[in-house]
């Protein structure tokens, strides 16, 4: 967590190795990643961006690209536990229908939960999270998240919140500012801590109450990830 700039991207982006540290070190399970192929790491990672790639292709097809090789029944199984399958089966062709050039025929939350069922069907042992539900209604938010509640099971996930009620419930949240890491803890350490954190908690927690007050959905009643990557920098 962090504001804008602090360099949350950034993690995700050294952790794919599309760029190598100038100092200091990544490891995944201890090891230098820098000592690895890129290919390698990649393919032990799943990505759900916030503005998730859909291809000029059908359903099958989308979801496929997470593993080529999959067979119908196992994207039928990815789509259904992503809560796809619910609204892919309603479509004019089923799986089967064109789905526009970005995923156009697709609302956003429908877009997020394609890009879960293709993550599950690649089953990652790192999980990245770039808040896949900041931008939806709470309608779509609440399919998304328990899409990604699912995924999250049994994984090594990082989470790039953009809404702190989204990672009350982590192991372990970083706090990033200005590109470095400026306090680590749970929720409740961190408050108690004082800090940016506790700054942004209360910003964004009386920013809520007052949209309830109001009348308006808050959203952000999420759960965060079900563990913490152990790296280092």
């Amino acid at each position: 967590v962090g504001p804008s700039g602090a360099g949350k991207t950034t993690v995700f982006q050294l952790l794919l190795r599309f760029y190598d540290p100038q100092a200091g070190a990544v490891r995944l399970d201890g090891v230098d990643i820098r000592t690895t192929d890129p290919h390698a790491v990649r393919a032990r990672i799943g990505l759900v961006p916030q503005d998730p790639v859909i291809f000029s292709a059908d359903a099958w097809e989308n979801i496929r690209y997470g593993r080529p090789d999959a067979s119908d029944e196992e994207v039928l199984r990815a789509a259904e536990a992503a809560h796809a399958l619910e609204f892919l089966e309603h479509l004019p062709q089923g799986l089967g229908t064109f789905l526009g050039e970005k995923g156009v025929r697709l609302s956003g939350g429908q877009r997020q939960r394609l890009a879960i069922a293709r993550a599950i069907l690649r089953d990652p042992a790192v999980l990245l999270l770039d808040e896949a539900t900041s931008a939806l209604d709470a309608e779509s938010e609440r399919a998304v998240q328990q899409a990604l509640d699912r995924l999250m099971v049994g994984r090594t996930t990082l989470v790039i919140a953009h809404r702190l009620a989204t990672v009350l419930k982590a192991d372990r949240i970083v706090v990033m500012d200005q590109g470095r890491i400026v306090a680590t803890g749970t929720h409740g350490q961190l408050i108690a801590a004082g800090g940016l954190y506790a700054r942004l908690a209360q910003l964004q927690f009386d920013q809520a109450d007052a949209l309830r007050e109001a009348g308006t959905p808050a959203g952000g009643s999420g759960t965060a990830a079900s563990d913490v990557s152990v790296v280092s920098t």
